[in-house]
């Protein structure tokens, strides 16, 4: 095997082979995908280089080709190309290097302009030619778009089954499921008197904080969850944590999936997470879950909730004007309601 691209040149430089799988399963449960990217050294030797010039970059076997972040194998790679080291990089197909353009035009850049040979399973290629850069391009290209359309198809199942109410989300502490699937109230009687506590609390006081309050007066800890599928844990109580039950759609009986969207950076780092205004929810099914209230009642909670939020000059709600020189404004509350003496 043998191709005219390869010149003396590129023979006295080393051969690098890039090997990466996408995730850990694919990793322990695909051993002929692993094998065939190994067996590249053979291939490199039929193309000339000696078995000592051949060289292996696998440290980024689990991980996704989407971004080059969180790849140390390929920043390596793109490292000793730049530095003129390398003659050829052999990956068994493009999508190993990457399937993101953003990271493979670069690719293809460097490479040009160190007259560094790209091969994979269909031939050899030179990204310094307008040929073998079209080629590579649409290679890339193509990956690119395949990585879309396997994502779509997966999201397309997944809001399927998100709109039947049927996927099946972490629940909130308090809300079980039994052995066949269907969704409980927790049997355990201190854990679902202690939310129940947290909702007639509210209702009553109509503060998170005075909610806070009663709790800390009586020593009452709040049931926790360690991690999504993790054991049940007592922890004293926060605001934040009285606001996240009391915030809770399951609590009301609905199934509610996209409340969170997140969004990558265009360098590549990790990607941001942020919370979805309720307008903007992906999906909601009401009566889907035992209900410790109705959802009126958790509306009602949500908007007072909102109306006691500090941003009282934007939107002019009851909290608290945080601005000027006044004495001890947002520390006084009312003795009779418990709400917080505003203006």
């Amino acid at each position: 095997m043998h191709s005219d691209l390869i010149t003396p040149a590129h023979l006295s430089r080393c051969a690098l082979i890039y090997v990466r799988q996408s995730t850990p399963h694919q990793v322990l449960g695909n051993g002929e995908s692993l094998r065939l990217q190994y067996a590249l050294r053979q291939r490199a030797v039929e193309l000339g280089w000696h078995a000592a010039d051949v060289e292996v970059i696998d440290q980024d076997l689990g991980e996704s080709g989407a971004t080059a972040a969180n790849r140390s194998g390929f920043k390596e790679l793109l490292a000793r190309v730049g530095l003129g080291e390398v003659g050829i990089v052999l990956s068994y197909e493009v999508t190993r290097l990457t399937r993101n353009c953003s990271d493979w035009y670069p690719l293809l850049d460097l490479c040009g302009y160190r007259r560094c040979l790209i091969a994979d399973r269909d031939g050899v290629y030179d990204p310094s030619t307008g040929n073998g850069r079209l080629l590579l391009g649409l290679k890339g290209t193509i990956s690119e778009v395949e990585m879309h359309t396997l994502r779509g198809r997966l999201t397309a199942g997944l809001l399927a089954k998100a709109g039947r109410g049927d996927l099946a989300l972490p629940l909130p502490v308090g809300l079980e499921r039994d052995p066949t699937g269907v969704v409980v109230i927790t049997p355990d009687r201190e854990v679902e008197d202690r939310i129940r506590l947290v909702f007639s609390t509210f209702l009553e006081r109509r503060s998170a904080q005075a909610v806070l309050r009663v709790l800390l007066a009586r020593r009452l800890a709040l049931p926790r969850r360690e991690g999504p599928q993790g054991g049940l844990c007592w922890r004293a109580p926060t605001k934040n944590a009285i606001c996240r039950i009391l915030r809770q759609p399951a609590y009301a009986g609905a199934f509610v999936y996209g409340r969170t969207a997140a969004a990558r950076p265009p360098d590549g780092g990790r990607a941001k997470v942020r919370t979805r205004p309720r307008a903007e929810w992906r999906v909601v099914v009401r009566d889907r879950f035992p209900a410790y209230i109705s959802w009126e009642t958790h509306e009602a909670i949500v908007a007072t909730l909102q109306d006691n939020h500090a941003d009282y000059r934007r939107k002019g709600t009851r909290g608290v004007p945080r601005d000027g020189a006044a004495l001890l404004h947002g520390l006084v509350h009312c003795g009779a309601c418990g709400r917080k003496m505003t203006v």
